[in-house]
């Protein structure tokens, strides 16, 4: 199988297995209804599915999405020319501890190195966080975005996406409240300064495919992710039913949605953000865009105060957004001592 480096190795227990469980089952949701006018029976019927597949997978595809299928061609064409470029080319735009916008090769999820190359991008240019995760330090710093100027067709293709997909954030994140009982546009506010950013992954082909993985097991800390993959595939969910590792099979022109640590606790635990990973491939190449939306740096993440009350009281205390995201950060540049940050560690 060729070497790799052993920071990439996982531990043997989060190897992934060469017979993965592909999910017919994921929920696969047609979003007409939102796009064509439709009767308020069929609207009902959708909030009805989204609810369903939030609280008993975490995971769902949507197709019909109103997203145009010129705009994912051109990100995903741009993004092939991207990572074929010479490595000391893509380094001109690296990110590092100080800007986390940017070309990066070694990330690292739980410790462990991921067998991947990343390009980073904000969808408010710039977008503002805090400078240390530490709780008295109150400085914020604006965060810009960085282009190859001899590739301008990657950051049009980026910025028109950005575009198109946070309108259909928009549009499952008001299905997600209603589904929860709340007005329509009960989240929308918490976005008005989002912080959400895209990502291009570029998975090379592996000699050790049983051994690493492209991303290690991890939850998003956000509130929604919503991420376009390849006809390759090699996303893995972990079931809520029994733990197995799903393999998420491609659907041509869906999108993958999954919930957020925000919505877990925002809805207090009836929604929950849930552990996935991604393979990586001995002959193939592959390549997904993710796009995490994610509010702005100063909203107090805690349970909605509508969804709790004496029977159901709050699980979790109040943390902020901005400090949370920075502390996890850390973790993306230097192996760490302590377990990163989770929502956990909020729980009452």
């Amino acid at each position: 199988m060729g070497e790799v480096d052993p920071a990439f190795i996982q531990a043997l227990e989060h190897r992934p297995k060469n017979d993965s469980i592909e999910a017919e089952n994921i929920p696969l949701i047609d979003l007409s209804p939102l796009i064509n006018a439709s009767n308020a029976d069929d609207l009902a019927r959708l909030v009805a599915e989204i609810g369903n597949a939030c609280e008993n997978w975490g995971f769902f595809q949507v197709i019909n999405h109103g997203v145009s299928s010129e705009s994912r061609e051109k990100i995903e064409l741009a993004s092939k020319k991207f990572f074929a470029l010479p490595k000391e080319e893509k380094k001109k735009v690296s990110r590092d501890e100080v800007n986390p916008f940017g070309y990066y090769e070694t990330e690292h999820t739980k410790n462990v190195r991921d067998w991947k190359e990343v390009f980073d991008y904000t969808v408010q240019n710039p977008t503002v966080f805090p400078v240390s995760h530490e709780p008295d330090d109150k400085e914020l710093k604006e965060f810009f975005n960085q282009w190859l100027h001899n590739l301008p067709e990657l950051r049009e293709a980026c910025e028109e996406h950005a575009e198109e997909i946070q309108k259909l954030g928009f549009k499952l994140l008001e299905l997600i409240a209603l589904s929860l009982g709340l007005r329509k546009d009960r989240l929308n506010g918490y976005f008005k300064d989002q912080t959400s950013r895209i990502r291009l992954n570029y998975y090379p082909p592996c000699p050790a495919p049983n051994l690493t993985l492209g991303v290690g097991r991890h939850k998003d800390g956000g509130a929604l992710t919503i991420l376009a993959q390849d006809d390759v595939g090699g996303l893995e969910v972990k079931r809520k039913s029994d733990g197995e590792w799903i393999l998420v099979k491609p659907t041509p022109d869906a999108y993958i949605i999954n919930v957020g640590d925000i919505i877990q606790v925002w809805s207090n635990d009836k929604y929950e953000s849930i552990e996935h990973r991604a393979k990586v491939n001995s002959e193939k190449e592959r390549f997904s865009i993710p796009f995490f939306f994610n509010p702005a740096h100063y909203t107090w993440v805690e349970p909605l105060k509508e969804l709790i009350n004496e029977q159901t009281p709050a699980k979790y205390k109040g943390y902020n957004w901005g400090k949370f995201r920075t502390a996890r950060t850390r973790s993306n540049f230097k192996k760490l001592d302590v377990v990163n940050l989770q929502i956990s560690h909020f729980r009452i």
